[in-house]
């Protein structure tokens, strides 16, 4: 039978990534979507991967920084696909890239909301279907949870926090079959990237040791090791050209 993964924002950039490597790799998909703009884009791919490798897939409206959302996305993905769900990628996020003086206590809590807390209520839910079958989490956290970020103290609070909750996870549940572990990118090439000034985003490249800006499929990579390094657990990769070396 086909396994199953589901994966929170997935439909966009890093996520995008992990999802068609993960439909590649034969995985039934279940991919979540907030906005109306992100709606097609899930299903996009979702069709993408069904006529390229066969796969299944399912897209569920869910705003993930909510509990009863992610418990209705969850919900949905067992009624299609079964009791037994092989990965949950937490990857949805989001930034603010503020002052700290200026930010408003609104904005960085829903960063929190949707960079932290959306990976407790994801795994909450999803555990009772990952446990006892050889199943993973992979959370997405960031160099930005690794080493200070300026204007982003809210976003490496969170990304900071998805480590501690990985390895706490991963002691956790390891005698249950249940591995976990977080993926920290560095600087990726994503739209974020792309609509800043290019002269200093190769400034910016030529200070990182391996002399360029990563690439979406740096991620999906490191994360398809994960999946299948079975004596991994409770550990952050950080694909980042050298850029931060913890």
């Amino acid at each position: 039978m086909a396994k199953t993964a589901i994966i929170t924002g997935g439909s966009r950039g890093l996520g995008a990534a992990m999802t068609r490597r993960l439909g590649k790799m034969g995985y039934n998909i279940v991919l979540n979507y907030h906005s109306d703009s992100s709606e097609k884009l899930a299903k996009d791919i979702v069709d993408e991967l069904s006529e390229k490798y066969g796969v299944d897939g399912l897209v569920v409206k869910a705003d993930v920084s909510n509990y009863a959302d992610c418990e209705a996305l969850v919900k949905a993905a067992v009624e299609k696909f079964g009791d037994k769900i092989d990965v949950l990628v937490n990857n949805a996020g989001i930034t603010n890239n503020c002052n700290f003086i200026d930010i408003t206590p609104e904005q960085y809590t829903k960063v929190i909301n949707t960079n932290l807390l959306s990976l407790l209520h994801m795994s909450h839910l999803t555990l009772p279907y990952l446990v006892d079958h050889d199943s993973c989490i992979i959370n997405t956290s960031s160099v930005g949870g690794l080493t200070g970020v300026v204007n982003q103290a809210d976003y490496c609070a969170a990304k900071s926090g998805v480590i501690g909750l990985t390895r706490a996870l991963a002691l956790e549940f390891a005698p249950r079959k249940v591995r976990v572990n977080a993926i920290a990118p560095g600087m990726i090439m994503t739209d974020m990237l792309r609509g800043v000034n290019q002269d200093e985003l190769n400034a910016l490249a030529a200070t990182i040791p391996a002399g360029r800006i990563g690439d979406p499929e740096d991620i999906a990579q490191a994360m398809e090791y994960i999946v299948n390094a079975t004596y991994l657990t409770g550990q952050t990769i950080s694909p980042n050209g050298g850029f931060v070396m913890p």
